[in-house]
């Protein structure tokens, strides 16, 4: 197991290099930032130099890269261009995001989970079809549609929530834009889960569990949900980076300022030093997710051995 884990972290490290090389270049060809902070007057050449120069702009793209991951291992993830550290940002975003990314997560894994055990329990039943036409309609409605129909009925109509949240929310503000949030990979969530436990319904192990006598619940909780949680696990994992860095619609509905709410400002100002120091997290997020995951599967079935 130790070796395995060296090993995947020697593995992330050209991953992580490659990854923040890419969102470097696209995030320096979106068009020139200079431009974007002088507004809709252009900027004189004189003041455009200084700020270039300032900013470190006016050196070429690979020296900005060097300079700016040199600079990351040390803490420093830049300056805003309204002179607001990044790392700033981060401390007001990033905790705030969590705090939403784990009640979808929350969501997702009782909903969808206990949903999708019972349907494939019960395939091809009335409760089966139910839940697989109701995950089909949630998937195809888009996330901006839900938000604004729930912030509509429950928040502007019948007062039941506040139509947006406060500055720091806690986990009780955050219920209903992480539901929103999490609708589509809910519904994803339940039909792998009920897919997967239909299949493992069928195998050797589990007619061997029932036939031994096992309890029905222990044959469902030890021997099949075990099993059939792998894909599940995989596309949890998967989900959680792409649940916070994805939060843009859901956290513009609710006026929530996360990482999707300064992601969007960076990107709409041209701020590429913002944008690129919280892709730099993510990508980190995406890492550790998937490293988890991979340990997971020897937990969940211990045919799974790491040598």
């Amino acid at each position: 197991m130790g070796r395995y884990v060296i090993r995947r972290l020697l593995q992330m490290i050209p991953v992580f290099f490659g990854t923040t090389l890419l969102i470097f270049l696209m995030v320096n060809v979106m068009g020139d930032p200079i431009a974007g902070l002088c507004g809709d007057r252009q900027c004189d050449p004189a003041t455009a130099a200084r700020l270039r120069s300032e900013f470190g702009l006016d050196k070429p793209v690979w020296q900005q890269y060097l300079t700016y991951m040199g600079n990351v291992f040390t803490g420093d993830f830049g300056t805003a261009f309204n002179g607001q550290k990044v790392t700033e940002l981060m401390s007001t975003a990033f905790p705030i995001t969590i705090r939403l990314t784990v009640v979808a997560i929350v969501f997702e894994v009782v909903i969808g989970i206990t949903l999708g055990v019972v349907t494939g329990l019960r395939r091809g039943r009335p409760v089966d079809t139910t839940v697989l036409i109701l995950t089909l309609v949630v998937i195809a409605i888009p996330t901006f549609v839900t938000g604004l129909l729930l912030q509509l009925l429950l928040g502007v109509k019948w007062g039941i929530i506040k139509p947006s949240v406060s500055a720091d929310p806690t986990f009780d503000e955050l219920l209903v834009p992480g539901l929103v949030l999490a609708s589509v990979s809910l519904a994803y969530v339940t039909r792998l889960t009920r897919t997967s436990i239909a299949e493992n319904a069928r195998a050797d192990y589990v007619r061997t569990a029932v036939a031994k006598g096992l309890p029905r619940r222990r044959v469902v909780v030890r021997h099949l949900l075990r099993n059939s949680l792998i894909p599940v696990v995989t596309f949890i994992g998967t989900d959680v980076g792409a649940l916070m860095g994805g939060a843009i619609v859901t956290e513009r509905i609710f006026n929530i300022h996360g990482v999707g709410y300064q992601l969007y400002q960076g990107i709409l100002r041209q701020n590429s030093q913002t944008v690129v120091g919280f892709v730099t997290i993510l990508v980190l997020v995406f890492l550790a997710a998937n490293l988890i995951v991979d340990l997971l599967y020897a937990v969940l079935d211990p045919r799974i051995r790491y040598a």
